[in-house]
């Protein structure tokens, strides 16, 4: 009797460094460059506190997902989490909203690419006479390509965008610096945005500066000693991602002069429309435009299309969305089928040319899906009280209530467009979950085969402590730093 083939599987050859800017790499790009800076123009220099409140609200269900991450090194992430927690109809809802809010920061930022490709060129003298939605589905196509070719060459390239972006940034940061004004009194642009009603809007959108933290949990079957390395990942990335946001908005308020501030709350490029408000031309218009297009937008695409492919791939292998989406090239061992759907609706959204739009369904569909997550660690601490735990988040039972309701308030925040599209979403994915869903495999039996240990040897172990304490040191210094610069600010 001829014996059938194995099927391919997913590749354990991502470390911390890969798992850090996979994650980081996401969450830095459409959110900080766009509306993130678009709060610089509603709150001047308090803008930190909105920062600060976004960074908060993030640090403990970054925690949950560390643990449950750790846990459960599963593709998927929340679709996996919520699924054994809480049940099957949670886990489906949880990844087709985790879909759609990927397929909206990729398609926003492929938008925010073309409008800084378009600066670009206009900073060089050479006008461009193409349609900004044609740029940006030319580079979600590349990185559709990419995608498929497999997450090695996804991990190398994301190291190599967001190392590129940081250093770009410092230089940047010094070429503008004899720009930047002194000693001047900064106001509030929109004293309003200080109420409660218009503080909480301003919070959410700098949270969607924030909102993929736990990026590197859909990979985890692709993440090397994931026990170790995902817990430390998802530690470190609020932090990072808050020195990175809080640098960016201390250079727009130091360089755009205090009277046009304003002006910076509805443009759809804050930082190069900033500079040309402040006069700034020439090279450091050209070395922001190449940092963020090349870095911080193309890190930001190459997660974005490669994360949310590994969702739909396990949800399809569980029977819940059409069994072709849950097929690996047998080379490359990539979800194809999968990555070409989604490459499909990134390129249909695009075609909407409306940022506002984009951000709005990201957020009702992050927020919900958040929500799941953190309920689905309390699931699993009942319903799987045996399950190993590398990392445990302390004050479960306080901290994920308060969570929660902190992101409901949040979604209370969203406009009537951006809820009802994001329901019609839901009671879509729902209803091809109807259709496809099988007789669910029986997970219990099945923990030994898809939760395979891989412990480090002791030495391999010391080589990852020494690597995740000068990161640590690192993040530390850069937060720090950022936060000093902001008082300056204020004081």
């Amino acid at each position: 009797m001829q014996e059938t083939a194995p099927s391919p599987e997913l590749r354990r050859c991502l470390g911390l460094r890969e798992a850090i800017t996979i994650t980081t790499g996401t969450v830095i790009g459409v959110g900080l460059f766009t509306v993130g800076a678009n709060v610089v123009g509603l709150l001047g220099p308090t803008v930190i506190f909105a920062t600060l409140t976004a960074l908060i609200i993030s640090i403990y269900p970054s925690l949950l997902y560390a643990e449950m991450g750790a846990a459960l090194p599963l593709s998927g992430g929340t679709y996996q989490y919520a699924s054994l927690g809480l049940g099957r109809v949670f886990g489906v809802l949880s990844g087709w909203c985790f879909l759609i809010s990927m397929v909206s920061v990729a398609s926003g930022e492929a938008l925010a690419f073309s409008f800084y490709i378009r600066t670009l060129f206009e900073a060089l003298g050479i006008p461009l006479p193409v349609d900004d939605r044609y740029i940006a589905c030319l580079a979600v196509a590349g990185f559709l390509i990419l995608a498929i070719g497999g997450v090695q060459m996804t991990g190398r390239l994301q190291n190599g965008f967001l190392f590129f972006f940081w250093g770009v940034t410092i230089v940047w940061i010094v070429s503008i610096l004899p720009s930047m004004h002194g000693g001047e009194v900064l106001t509030v642009p929109s004293p309003n945005s200080l109420t409660l009603s218009g503080f909480l809007p301003c919070v959410a959108m700098i949270w969607w500066c924030f909102a993929g933290f736990e990026t590197c949990c859909s990979m985890g079957e692709e993440i090397r000693h994931p026990s170790v390395n995902l817990p430390r990942a998802l530690i470190l990335a609020p932090f990072l991602v808050f020195a990175v946001t809080g640098l960016f908005q201390w250079a727009l308020l130091r360089i755009v002069p205090n009277e046009s501030l304003s002006s910076l709350a509805d443009t759809a490029a804050p930082y190069a429309d900033g500079m040309r408000l402040a006069g700034i031309v020439g090279f450091p218009l050209i070395l922001l435009c190449l940092g963020i297009a090349f870095g911080g937008d193309f890190s930001t695409l190459n997660a974005s299309v490669s994360a949310p492919a590994r969702y739909l791939y396990s949800m399809a292998k569980d029977g819940a969305m059409p069994a072709f989406l849950g097929r690996l090239h047998p080379r490359f061992r990539t979800p194809v089928p999968a990555v070409l759907i989604l490459g499909g609706l990134m390129l249909l959204l695009i075609s909407t040319n409306s940022l506002s739009i984009i951000a709005s369904l990201s957020l009702f569909a992050t927020l919900l899906y958040y929500v799941i997550g953190i309920a689905a660690a309390c699931g699993l601490r009942i319903r799987k009280p045996e399950l190993s735990r590398p990392f445990r988040a302390p004050f479960l039972w306080i901290g994920a209530p308060i969570s929660i309701l902190i992101y409901l308030l949040l979604m209370t925040q969203l406009d009537r467009t951006a809820v009802t599209a994001g329901i019609l979403w839901c009671l879509l994915g729902l209803f091809v979950f109807a259709l496809c869903k099988r007789k669910h495999r029986d997970r219990e039996n099945m923990f030994p085969l898809f939760l395979r240990p891989d412990p480090p040897t002791p030495d391999k172990k010391r080589r990852l402590d020494r690597e995740f304490h000068i990161w640590c040191a690192i993040v530390a210094a850069a937060a720090l730093l950022v936060l000093c610069l902001h008082l300056t600010l204020l004081l």
